[in-house]
């Protein structure tokens, strides 16, 4: 497993890590010198004579200048007080580096996750479930770095700690060094033994009903109309009811696993204190109380250790899922944003379409086959055809959304592709059947893309009167401030669609798509709507419009029409 992590930690953060091992290294030691400052409190509390019979002790007494000895106890028991204290504050300082790297890394991963997932385009969008998507993005990110980094951090630091405690144990009680190994090594191995393949098919089982249950509760609110019509809700419900009662399931098991170590080191310790109270029976030493003392200290200290070497190495077999979803991503190197430029690709031609041929990687068949023909600068060009003809795809082709399978797309000569791509969309505008809104604005929906302080309030007000919102807009209790509902819940469908036009014109776009754009309005408002785009086209003559419609009524405006077959 540590080489799968290995593999999905970037590189730029391979070299810090081993600057977190470095510090992760030092707490452990803190810790120990922590411990190890409780011992010759408990070294004078056992035996007050030893103050004078051990050599160390009589000699720390003596260079400092003791008469007395309960003054020196006291002496050594701040002495012990403070110790902590700074270990603790340096312990807290250490910590604040592997904190900040975990974190980090969780930024870093989820932000090129999300970028990678939008930079494979259109076709990767439409073939995966968004439910999938945003989960990966949104937890399943923060699930590696908090539930198998950290607990991979934990086992570490508790190892080391448990090393070195193990070994001083040794040297001063060799007795009580086999007493502890012979009570918790058992212990662990039956943990590990009982819990490791269940834990596993815990932890992916729990992600599956996740990503199901996240699905159902956004196809159930993205459907509403369609699911309470066809009284479809209660079989949406029977499927999120199974999720939630597998993520319940799951999560009692899991909880109850986790309370094991707790279970299993505390009955190895109180077997072990037994052992060394009946071993004191039989066996009459003045180090017995000594050696009880230390096994007493280092246990109740090794407890915590061995827990959370349990809890830890639970939790990332739990999490374990999280490895291959980020691995797979393959985002172990920094993804870049797409350009945000602003610049623009001159037209002042002809589009020009020639061989232009398409296929989905899926299929075994092209959509487009060698399709040829050019649309002059402030035309306007009708699309028609049958269901599956391939007119929305040809529209993506033409958007630089898909890349075409053979022949090109020339914006005046000079061949679409990734290099000027960004240059064209920044030069068309788009309005789709389903106008896309956000949970926002008027305002924020038509200048979508922009930031506040940078909207051109002139060019908003212009872009809605050419749209014909202006009224509208007068009615709204806030004006172009009122929010319109997730995906424009609040507004009518002929107003989406204007609101896609008022974005395109707000943009200032040369070229405008629309993807049949009016198919799902009444006559009324699609003759509206027509009137609209006809009027936009006769106020400026080199606008370019290029309309996918059905009904060729809807194309009557329009110069020519391309019938696809």
């Amino acid at each position: 497993m540590n080489i799968d992590v290995l593999k999905v930690i970037p590189r730029a953060f391979r070299a810090k890590g081993c600057l977190v091992t470095l510090t992760i290294f030092v707490r452990a030691l803190l810790n120990f010198v922590g411990l190890a400052a409780l011992l010759p409190v408990l070294y004078l509390i056992l035996d007050i004579d030893a103050v004078h019979t051990n050599p160390i002790a009589q000699r720390v007494y003596d260079g400092l200048g003791f008469t007395s000895d309960k003054a020196f106890v006291v002496v050594v028991a701040v002495a012990m007080v403070v110790l902590i204290v700074v270990k603790n504050l340096l312990g807290l300082l250490l910590y604040r580096v592997e904190r900040d790297y975990i974190y980090s890394l969780y930024r870093y991963l989820s932000r090129n996750l999300y970028i990678d997932y939008f930079n494979r385009g259109l076709s990767f969008i439409k073939s995966s479930n968004s439910a999938v998507l945003a989960r990966n993005v949104n937890v399943v990110c923060y699930t590696f770095v908090s539930g198998v980094l950290r607990p991979m951090a934990a086992i570490f630091s508790e190892l080391m700690l448990f090393v070195m405690l193990f070994a001083a144990i040794t040297i001063y009680s060799p007795l009580a060094a086999v007493l502890s190994m012979a009570i918790f090594i058992p212990a662990l191995w039956l943990y590990f033994t009982l819990v490791r393949q269940r834990v596993n098919r815990y932890g992916r089982t729990e992600n599956e009903a996740q990503r199901r249950k996240s699905r159902d509760v956004i196809e159930t609110y993205r459907g509403y109309a369609d699911i309470k019509i066809n009284n479809a809700f209660g079989r949406m419900l029977e499927s999120f009811d199974r999720n939630v009662d597998t993520i319940v399931s799951v999560g009692a098991k899991n909880a109850t696993v986790a309370t094991l170590p707790h279970t299993i080191t505390e009955v190895g310790l109180a077997v072990g204190m037994a052992l060394l109270v009946s071993l004191s029976v039989f066996v009459e030493s003045s180090d017995m109380k000594m050696i009880f003392g230390v096994f007493a200290v280092a246990a109740l200290r090794l407890l915590p250790s061995i827990r959370a070497i349990m809890g830890s190495w639970t939790s990332l077999r739990y999490n374990k899922y999280a490895i291959k979803i980020i691995r797979d991503a393959s985002i172990s190197t920094k993804r870049k944003a797409e350009n945000d430029s602003a610049e623009r690709l001159d037209f002042r031609k002809e589009i020009r379409v020639e061989g232009l041929s398409f296929r989905f990687a899926d299929s075994d068949h092209d959509t487009l086959h060698d399709l040829t023909f050019s649309i002059a600068k402030g035309e306007r060009i009708g699309i028609n055809g049958r269901s599956g003809a391939g007119k929305t795809t040809l529209f993506n082709l033409l958007l630089g959304l898909y890349e075409p399978t053979a022949g090109a797309i020339y914006i005046d000569g000079e061949p679409l592709s990734a290099t000027n791509c960004r240059k064209w969309q920044n030069s068309i505008g788009y309005v789709s059947q389903s106008v896309f809104l956000t949970d926002s604005t008027l305002l924020a929906n038509i200048a979508l893309g922009c930031r506040e302080e940078e909207i051109d309030m002139e060019r908003v007000e212009r872009a809605v009167r050419m749209a014909s919102l202006d009224e509208f807009v007068r009615e709204l209790p806030k004006g172009l401030e009122s929010r319109i509902g997730e995906c424009g819940a609040l507004l009518s469908g002929g107003q989406r669609q204007r609101i896609g036009i008022a974005r395109a014109l707000y943009k200032q776009a040369e070229v405008l798509f629309f993807d049949e754009a009016t198919s799902a309005l009444d006559n009324e408002t699609e003759q509206s709507i027509n009137h609209s785009i006809e009027a936009l086209s006769q106020a400026d003559s080199t606008l370019t419009i290029v309309v996918i419609a059905h009904r060729e009524s809807s194309l009557s405006y329009c110069d020519r029409v391309i019938t696809l077959k």
